[in-house]
């Protein structure tokens, strides 16, 4: 915590500013309207709630300039959590709080220069003040903003996870449910998708990581859950050929197996194209995953592997010619016929 109290004189001046406190709520309230399009829009924060919000915190940062006592971060920590769980962005709500500090300051300049001009000393622990209260008021409100986005994305990815095993069991196929499932999930109700299955090579780790906003780069939307054994998505496609993207990039991820449904129009199709992308995955033998690759390690190093002990390993395509002679293939050494 920065602030520990300040100087008497600055709790005298805290007096003086405190009757303005309307003044001071009303210029910040319109300086953050017009320097902040997220509030002078009403994107997240109603005028009146903003208004509101402004008053009490204020209020709270000239008391505490006044009391010069240890400051109350309690509406710093409420106003944090309530703009987190409205998805306001934290940069402009940690700039609103400066600038309502600002101009606490600026009416402290003001007093003094009516009536001490010169009163420099005054002056500086008076800006001391309220920088070190604005940096306890930032942290504060940064952790208590943090915090309730983290619940908030867990609670979301709880509620994805569940509404694609809903898609998954194929118990909701009435028109309305899907409709609202494919909403929340960010996916197209209609059009054509194609399921993916990965096998999950260590507990809780995904075999597909960053598979998502992979997907989403190239604009397909998808959702997807983990268990023990596996990693499962529906990806929703631009268009059927579309898929070949999709395959690509699960082959670049190096996953151990992994089986992909036939491309299938309607969501309410996704519980059939899960069987299919299952099949298709047992169809795979154990070690197809690293036909044709290698460790990916230095030249003339080696792994050591402990008897009954599993560890996950990076794989990475053979280059050059891509012939190991010696091996039983078909044209022999030659991997990709």
């Amino acid at each position: 915590m920065q602030f520990h109290g300040v100087d008497p004189r600055v709790a005298e001046l805290a007096a003086q500013v405190q009757p303005r406190m309307a003044e001071m709520a009303e210029r910040t309230v319109a300086q953050i309207v017009a320097e902040m399009g997220v509030y002078g829009d009403e994107q997240f924060v109603a005028r009146d709630e903003l208004q509101l919000s402004v008053q009490r915190n204020l209020d709270v940062a000239v008391r505490t300039l006044r009391a010069a006592t240890e400051p109350d971060l309690t509406q710093a920590v409420t106003t944090g959590r309530v703009r987190a769980l409205q998805g306001a962005p934290l940069p402009e709500l940690v700039r609103a709080y400066r600038i309502g500090l600002t101009q606490v300051w600026l009416c402290m300049v003001e007093f003094l220069r009516e009536g001490n001009p010169g009163d420099l000393a005054t002056l500086a622990a008076a800006t001391t003040a309220i920088w070190a209260l604005a940096d306890d008021y930032a942290e504060a409100l940064t952790t208590a903003y943090r915090g309730a986005s983290g619940e908030l994305m867990i609670a979301q990815q709880v509620q994805r996870s569940a509404l694609v095993e809903a898609l998954f069991a194929g118990g909701s196929a009435t028109e309305g449910m899907l409709w609202y499932i494919a909403r929340v999930l960010g996916i197209s109700p209609d059009g054509d998708f194609v399921v993916v299955v990965a096998e999950t090579p260590v507990l809780g780790r995904e075999p597909l990581p960053h598979i998502e906003a992979r997907l989403r780069e190239r604009n397909h939307a998808s959702a997807w859950r983990l268990t023990p054994e596996l990693q499962a998505g529906v990806v929703s496609l631009r268009h059927p050929q579309a898929s070949e993207t999709v395959a690509q990039l699960v082959r670049d991820a190096d996953a151990a197996r992994v089986g992909l449904s036939p491309v299938y129009s309607g969501l309410g199709n996704t519980a059939r194209a899960l069987h299919f992308a299952r099949v298709a995955l047992s169809s795979l033998s154990p070690g197809a995953a690293a036909y044709g690759k290698r460790l990916d390690i230095p030249a003339g190093t080696a792994v050591r592997f402990e008897p009954g002990l599993g560890q996950t390993v990076r794989l990475v395509p053979l280059g050059g010619t891509r012939e190991v002679h010696g091996l039983s293939m078909d044209p022999p050494g030659e991997l990709d016929h």
